[in-house]
């Protein structure tokens, strides 16, 4: 089969690979898939530049993918070859991820796509769409609540905007341009603001009459907890992220959380207990079911120019997740 790999950490130009690699077999209670599409995220392209060690021979990144199951293994539903279907963690913890013609995985790693969800769109569930669940459960919103969401047209913010939204909350969205604002208003999201050319938290006060949020959704603890120092986390908030450009010491000031009672709740969607997973996919599933998500598909590029889509992604030059087709 044709795939992409890399044997050492480095700069994509320089270690990404694309060739022949043997075809996988599904070994018991396994399935495998013909991968269509391939997502790349922020923490694929993290580990083959160095945020992980190489920890065996090679590697075939990344760990969303989107196609139809070709064959399965011994104790296996035989039903389901044949399937359209989405996967999750395909490469953490293994060697194997869905930059390749063929990915194979336990079943429960195998998901239906609905037929009205383009291969495109599935290839985006595993990280940003279950990211974005996980997050919006944690907010804890219900019709009265108000949410900040920190990245509001990124992979993971565009999907908690419309789930906050399904929740009936109000959704307050940051964003770095101009175009990105114009794209989250003819999605139904006109409450944005322009984090490079506005003060924050001036305009969330301006917007919710001093009474701050119920809750922020963010990706970048290192930059955006200063918010909660400026009075924008309501008395009782909940303060919920997945990641941080800072990876060390994250200065919390505890004088300005304890008066008001709030929390924060760290995630990494890859580490989901069992019942919180379970809770994710079928919350995400029922959402394609009534077709209540929007897809935000970037640039997509060919298994053979798979360094671009990774240099795309390293340089945030691309809105909208950014696929490959295999």
């Amino acid at each position: 089969m044709r795939a992409a790999w890399y044997e050492h950490n480095g700069a994509a130009a320089e270690v990404l690979r694309v060739g022949k690699q043997p075809v996988p077999e599904p070994g018991e209670g396994q399935l495998r898939v013909r991968i269509m599409c391939s997502g790349v995220n922020p923490s694929d392209v993290k580990s083959r530049a160095g945020g992980r060690p190489v920890r065996w021979d090679r590697i075939i990144p990344h760990s969303d993918g989107a196609g139809i199951v070709d064959k399965v293994g011994e104790g296996a539903d035989h039903n389901r070859v044949g399937q359209r279907v989405w996967v999750w963690n395909a490469q953490y913890g293994r060697p194997y991820g869905t930059a390749a013609e063929y990915v194979v995985l336990p079943a429960e790693q195998v998901v239906y796509l609905p037929d009205s969800v383009a291969f495109e769109a599935g290839a985006c569930l595993g990280i940003p769409a279950l990211t974005a669940f996980r997050a919006v459960e944690l907010a804890d919103l219900g019709p009265d609540a108000t949410v900040l969401i920190i990245g509001g047209a990124s992979g993971v913010g565009y999907y908690a905007a419309q789930m906050a939204r399904a929740s009936g909350a109000r959704v307050l969205t940051t964003v770095g341009s101009a175009d990105k604002a114009a794209f989250l208003r003819g999605a139904g999201f006109e409450e944005t603001i322009l984090y490079k050319q506005e003060p924050v938290a001036e305009r969330v006060m301006a917007l919710t009459n001093g009474a701050g949020v119920h809750a922020i959704i963010d990706m970048d603890l290192s930059t955006t907890i200063t918010l909660v120092d400026q009075s924008v986390l309501a008395h009782h908030g909940r303060y919920v992220c997945y990641g941080s450009n800072e990876r060390g010491v994250v200065p919390l000031n505890y004088g300005a959380w304890l008066p008001r009672s709030l929390s924060l709740h760290f995630f990494l969607v890859y580490e989901l207990t069992g019942i919180q997973r379970e809770r994710a996919v079928n919350g995400v599933q029922a959402l394609l079911q009534r077709e209540l998500l929007q897809h935000h598909i970037g640039q997509s590029f060919e298994l053979a120019d798979i360094a671009l889509a990774h240099q795309v992604v390293e340089e945030g030059g691309s809105q909208g997740n950014v696929i490959v087709k295999c």
